[in-house]
């Protein structure tokens, strides 16, 4: 029988709508006492590690969820869930897919639908997850995002729609796998890639959306001391209005390391157009282009190789890769 480690969070999975029709948290999450479900089919083993909205996630709480998995691998577990509020899911999910080693599947799920609305998806999308980490397919693919049926990576999923119980999606791939009647089918692998194994999480990495018209006084205003790193969405295959330009060469003069991706929801940040603010001019000036990752997570990127013992050359091929 397989032992499955489950961390709970919080978040609208773990909510119940009240009379006035708003959703709260709950003293107790109602998804402490679903053994019984899984009665000799699987040995969970539950902790409420948080119990918070995901607004309230932070990266020393993810640091801690990293911690306490990490001595999962010595306890005798065979995967682990992690039930998690929808809003910041993403974040998580793939701040343990680039610091945790493929010992054990690991699997966050969440909900669109609190525990006592009509229609809930939160029992359901737990039920799916447990049974992801426990399939022997789920091994070495990262951490995994179970939801709605659908099995995504950690590395491209995204919440897409404010309320839809479909949210989650992988722009440009698509999903991985699904999982039907406790059974998970899987139709693409998933590349390798580096883990960085940091125990800090400090760091000041603001995100900054490019928009028409820009020019370089938001990039001034945090060009101190107190920036560590600066991660922008820029236009379409990743441009920037020229205006901006003295204010980002100024950032780099200042040894700032800023990433760059695209603001779009589908495709990849590469340098392809010659032309000034376009990427081709914006690379040669010292900008990294992050590939096919949106802002929150390539700002988890840039902090996690702020934090870890990677060279400059490293840091560069991390961001990059």
């Amino acid at each position: 029988m397989k032992k499955i480690l489950v961390l709970h969070t919080g978040g609208t999975i773990s909510m119940s709508k009240e009379a006035d029709g708003n959703v709260a948290p709950n003293a107790s999450n109602p998804l402490l006492n679903q053994e019984k479900l899984l009665e000799g089919k699987v040995h969970l083993v539950v902790e409420s590690i948080f119990n918070i909205p995901s607004p309230h996630m932070t990266l020393a709480r993810m640091l801690q969820l990293k911690q306490r998995i990490q001595k999962a691998y010595v306890e005798g577990i065979d995967g682990v869930v992690i039930t998690h509020g929808t809003d910041t899911l993403e974040e998580t999910a793939y701040f343990l897919d680039i610091t945790l080693e493929n010992r054990l599947p690991v699997v966050l799920t969440g909900a669109m639908r609190s525990s006592n609305e009509i229609g809930s998806d939160g029992l359901y999308n737990f039920i799916s997850a447990v049974w992801t980490a426990c399939s022997p397919e789920s091994a070495n693919k990262g951490v995994l995002v179970v939801m709605n049926d659908e099995i995504h990576t950690a590395r491209y999923v995204t919440k897409t729609h404010t309320t839809n119980v479909a949210t989650f999606r992988t722009p440009t791939f698509g999903p991985i796998g699904m999982i039907a009647k406790e059974k998970t089918f899987f139709a693409s692998e998933v590349s390798p890639q580096k883990v960085c194994d940091i125990h800090t999480v400090a760091g000041n990495v603001p995100l900054i959306k490019a928009y028409a018209g820009m020019d370089g006084s938001l990039f001034d205003l945090i060009a101190n001391d107190q920036t560590d790193g600066v991660v922008i969405e820029a236009l379409g295959a990743g441009n920037l209005p020229p205006e901006t330009l003295p204010a980002i060469s100024r950032l780099l003069e200042r040894a700032i390391p800023i990433v760059l991706v695209s603001r779009c929801s589908n495709g990849i940040a590469e340098d392809i157009y010659d032309y000034e603010g376009g990427g081709v001019n914006l690379k040669k000036m010292g900008v990294i282009f992050s590939r096919g990752l949106n802002g929150p997570k390539a700002r988890i990127r840039l902090i996690v190789a702020l934090n870890s013992a990677l060279s400059l050359k490293e840091r560069h091929e991390f961001l990059s890769e």
